[in-house]
């Protein structure tokens, strides 16, 4: 087993301090429903793409749909619209370490959110959804918390794989939603064995056998995560994580391919 960069001591010491600060918990000024004074509206979601020949070359996406508005039918599943994007290309410096995924990942996310409340902050995200784990995570304090902390943020964490700690494992989630109707989308809430609620297996779109796994990350209940991701689930993971990892995707495909154009433009100089 590789031995864990000596860096990781400090990261326990700043994840224990902002751990302290997370509210689990309704904590929101916006009203649900399209009737209310400042209904919810603006959902967030955020990614970082690594390129597949250099993982230390990665592409942060950050994108805003308007839940209150729908697409046509066959466009983007009928879902909510994209109304803002943004992209940043970086070489990152800090090793992945499992469990520390945060340290390596929320700098980048974090300038995004930055720039947006700079250059638009009328489509600002009410609630941002994470690629990444909220308080279903071994120490209790993944991305989705890391990144509601310090944005000061509504933040829901979207795994699409399981920690196994604390006693859940997939093999106990599989038996869970076995218990459900194969043919309709479910959620199984996923309780510890110390007891703890720590989050939602949900089969988010129908027949589809590879559930998503919601938490909260910070200023929300869990039924409030639920009900958001629902309403953001065209696919199997909903809408502004599933946008924002397509156009990272192809941003760095489209960065990393006219960069090796240009190259070789001067090479044969």
């Amino acid at each position: 087993m590789a031995e864990s960069p000596p860096i990781v001591e400090e990261w326990i010491k700043q994840q224990d301090l902002l751990q302290r600060r997370v509210i689990v918990g309704d904590d929101f000024s916006w009203t649900w429903g399209a009737d209310g004074d400042f209904p919810l509206r603006f959902v967030g979601g955020v990614d970082v793409s690594c390129d597949k020949d250099d993982s230390s070359i990665a592409c942060g996406a950050l994108v805003v749909v308007d839940v209150l508005q729908r697409l046509p039918r066959g466009e983007a599943g009928g879902g909510p619209p994209v109304i803002y994007e943004t992209h940043e290309i970086v070489r990152l410096s800090v090793p992945y370490v499992s469990g520390f995924l945060a340290f390596r990942e929320a700098p980048v996310l974090l300038r995004l959110l930055e720039k947006m409340k700079r250059e638009s902050p009328s489509f600002y995200p009410q609630v941002l959804m994470v690629d990444g784990n909220g308080v279903l995570h071994p120490k209790g304090f993944g991305l989705a918390c890391h990144l509601g902390v310090l944005a000061n943020l509504p933040t829901i964490g979207i795994g699409k794989n399981l920690h196994h700690f604390d006693g859940i494992t997939m093999s106990g989630v599989r038996a869970l939603l076995q218990g459900l109707d194969e043919l309709s989308k479910g959620v199984v809430t996923l309780v510890g064995e110390s007891g703890r609620t720590l989050g939602a297996a949900m089969r988010s779109s129908t027949g589809s056998s590879k559930p998503i796994f919601i938490s909260v990350g910070h200023r929300l209940s869990l039924d409030s995560c639920i009900s958001i991701v629902n309403m953001c689930c065209m696919y199997r993971v909903p809408e502004p994580i599933r946008q924002a990892d397509i156009r990272s995707r192809q941003h760095i495909r489209s960065t990393l391919q006219r960069l090796h154009e240009y190259e070789s433009d001067i090479t044969s100089l």
